[in-house]
């Protein structure tokens, strides 16, 4: 089961820890689940972001120009549209462009996600990209790290079946019924 089923099982179980579980890093599981859905809401804007969309608020990843379907456009430069798929391939282009190409590709392939070395983010955002992320999703900029450093990976190969980058539409409809089927 995927860290995505795990997030969509605790919201519809709730609260399914008697006992707070800590994991050898120190991050208890329920806080490393808050911290996941804080930013979950956060990286699927990024990934439906679609700078001069034609369907502003249309839906979850169709947000206006400077909301929060705006995010990555805001945190990389403007390179949030860039590419047909939009925010995902602003996404993949940035992790490309910090070195992080091979990464990247296993997350849209069908094989295993690999993850970031640790400091990745902050070479792929920037310290103030992932200040940013930080402050939108209400967490602290390490918590804000580590979430990403678990749920980028997941997210994009949840939205890139089959291994292809989907095209715009097919993209901001995968990120919408994400986000419907989280609640968020």
């Amino acid at each position: 089961m995927g860290l995505l089923d795990d997030l969509l099982g605790q919201l519809t179980a709730g609260p399914a820890m008697s006992e707070r579980q800590v994991r050898a890093d120190g991050v208890g599981s329920s806080d490393m689940s808050r911290v996941l859905m804080a930013l979950l809401p956060v990286v699927l804007a990024m990934l439906g972001s679609r700078r001069g969309a034609s369907e502003p608020s249309a839906g979850f990843g169709r947000a206006s120009a400077g909301g929060l379907g705006d995010i990555l456009g805001q945190i990389l430069g403007g390179a949030g549209g860039a590419g047909g798929a939009g925010g995902l391939g602003g996404l993949l282009e940035a992790v490309q462009r910090a070195g992080f190409g091979e990464q990247a590709r296993s997350w849209v392939g069908s094989g295993e996600n690999q993850a970031l070395p640790a400091g990745a983010l902050e070479q792929i955002f920037g310290a103030g990209g992932l200040a940013e992320i930080a402050r939108r999703a209400g967490l602290s900029e390490a918590d804000a790290s580590r979430g990403l450093e678990r749920l980028m990976p997941e997210v994009v190969d949840h939205v890139t079946p089959g291994g292809a980058v989907p095209n715009g539409s097919e993209l901001l409809d995968s990120v919408d019924a994400l986000a419907r089927r989280l609640g968020i």
